[in-house]
C-alpha cells in the first residue's frame, strides 16, 4: 500500500456500525502501514463519541433512513439523504479521498453515493450474515464488498465479495483472562457473567439479570453494561445487596476501555445478537447465551442461529428471558463446565484473527491503480 494512503470511514447508528472500522485503524496502525483517516457520520449519531474517543477527526453530514417511514418522513428522509451526498461529495474533494470504507447505518448511502460521483474506490463491509436494503442498494456500485463468513457471499455480487472475517479490535488477543479479571478487580475464582445490552442497553435483559440478581451473584460474578439511561435504577437494586454480593457486581452504562477485560476474563456472555457477537465471541471463546432483539428485521435471530446452530450459542427468546428463562440458562450453563468447554472449541474454529488486516489489504488493493482499472472494467 501507497504511503499516506487516505481512507475515509463512514458508519453508524449502533456501535456495531463503528468498532469493526476502528479496528482496521487499529490493526494497520500496530502493523506500521501508513494511512490516514477521516470518519464521516451524521450531526447527532452516537457513533461520534466512539470516534473523537478513538482519536479519529470526524466530520458529520445529514442523512436519514426511508425504509419503514411514512411517506411524509421518507420524503424528509430522501431530502436529507440528498443533502448529506452533496455535503459529503464537498469532503471527499477538499480531504481528497483515495477510497472509502462504510461499514453500515443509513449514513453511509450518501457517502458512498458520493464516492461514486466523484470516482472514488468503495469498499462495503457487512457485518451481519444477511445485507440489509441499504447495503444492498450500494452493493450495486460498491468496488468491493467484504463480509465475515462463505454463507454469506450467495447475497452479495459475486466478483465483488471477499471473505475477510469479522474485524476485532487486535488488543483482545494480547489479553489473558487473569489480566482481565485483575483490571475488571475479581479477586477470586468464581466465574464471570457478562452481561451486554448493546450500544444502549437491552430492557429485556436488564430486568431478566434486575428479577433475579441474589441467585445470580451467588454463583457469579456478573460485569453488567445496562445502557445509560438504566444504570440509576439497577444502582438503587445493587446498594441494597449484601456486601460480598454488591462486591461481584460491576455495573457499566456502556463498556468502553473495561471491554475487552471483559470479553477475555468471561466465564459466559449474555448479549443481544447484533454483528459484534460474530467476531468477538470466536475471538476470546466466549460461550454466549443470545437474547435476539425481536424488532430487528430478522438478522439478529439469523445471527443467533448462526452461532448456536455451529454450536457456539445459546438463544433464549426475548420474551422468554423476563419470564426466567435467562437466568436458568445462565445458571445451567455455569454449572456444566463440559458443555461450556464444548461451546468455546465451537467459538473459536470461527475466529479470524488476521480480519481486520485483511479488510485493510482489501482497501489497499482497491485504491491501487490496478485495483481502480479493474473496477472500470466491472462498471
Amino acid at each position: 500500500m501507497k504511503p499516506g494512503l487516505r481512507i475515509l470511514l463512514t458508519g453508524g447508528g449502533t456501535g456495531g456500525h463503528v468498532y469493526p472500522a476502528l479496528s482496521v485503524v487499529a490493526a494497520s496502525t500496530r502493523a506500521g502501514e501508513v494511512a490516514d483517516y477521516l470518519w464521516i457520520g451524521t450531526v447527532e449519531g452516537m457513533e461520534r463519541g466512539i470516534v473523537e474517543r478513538a482519536g479519529l477527526p470526524f466530520e458529520p453530514v445529514t442523512a436519514g433512513a426511508i425504509r419503514g417511514r411514512s411517506v411524509t418522513a421518507a420524503v424528509i428522509s430522501l431530502l436529507s439523504t440528498l443533502r448529506g451526498t452533496h455535503q459529503a461529495l464537498s469532503i471527499i474533494r477538499r480531504w481528497q479521498a483515495d477510497v472509502v470504507l462504510a461499514t453500515g447505518g443509513f449514513v453511509c448511502v450518501p457517502v458512498v453515493l458520493a464516492a461514486k460521483l466523484a470516482h472514488i474506490p468503495r469498499v462495503i463491509y457487512l457485518p451481519d450474515l444477511r445485507p440489509g436494503w441499504a447495503v444492498r442498494f450500494l452493493a450495486r456500485i460498491a468496488s468491493a464488498v467484504a463480509v465475515s463468513f462463505d454463507e454469506v457471499c450467495p447475497f452479495i455480487p459475486t466478483r465483488k465479495t471477499y471473505v475477510t472475517g469479522y474485524p476485532v479490535r487486535p488488543e483482545i488477543f494480547d489479553w489473558t483472562p487473569e489480566q482481565g479479571r485483575l483490571v475488571l478487580g475479581v479477586t477470586d475464582g468464581a466465574p464471570v457473567t457478562l452481561v451486554l445490552g448493546g450500544s444502549r442497553g437491552a430492557q429485556s435483559i436488564n430486568d431478566a439479570i434486575f428479577q433475579n440478581l441474589e441467585s445470580l451473584l451467588e454463583k457469579t460474578w456478573i460485569v453488567h453494561a445496562a445502557g445509560v439511561n438504566n444504570v440509576a435504577g439497577i444502582e438503587k437494586r445493587r446498594a441494597a445487596l449484601p456486601p460480598l454480593l454488591q462486591q461481584r457486581y460491576r455495573l457499566y452504562p456502556y463498556l468502553n476501555e473495561e471491554l475487552v477485560p471483559a470479553l477475555v476474563s468471561a466465564t459466559v456472555v449474555v448479549a443481544r445478537s447484533g454483528a459484534s457477537v460474530l467476531g468477538e465471541l470466536p475471538a476470546v471463546g466466549a460461550p454466549g447465551i443470545l437474547v435476539p432483539y425481536p424488532h430487528a428485521g430478522g438478522h439478529q435471530r439469523l445471527n443467533a442461529s448462526f452461532l448456536a446452530e455451529r454450536g457456539a450459542a445459546i438463544v433464549v427468546d426475548d420474551a422468554a428471558a423476563r419470564n426466567g428463562a435467562l437466568a436458568t440458562a445462565i445458571l445451567d450453563l455455569l454449572a456444566d463446565n463440559v458443555r461450556r468447554d464444548r461451546m468455546a472449541t465451537a467459538a473459536r474454529r470461527l475466529a479470524r484473527p488476521a480480519a481486520a488486516l485483511d479488510l485493510f489489504h482489501l482497501i489497499g488493493e482497491v485504491a491501487s491503480p490496478a485495483g481502480r482499472q479493474a473496477i472500470r472494467r466491472w462498471a
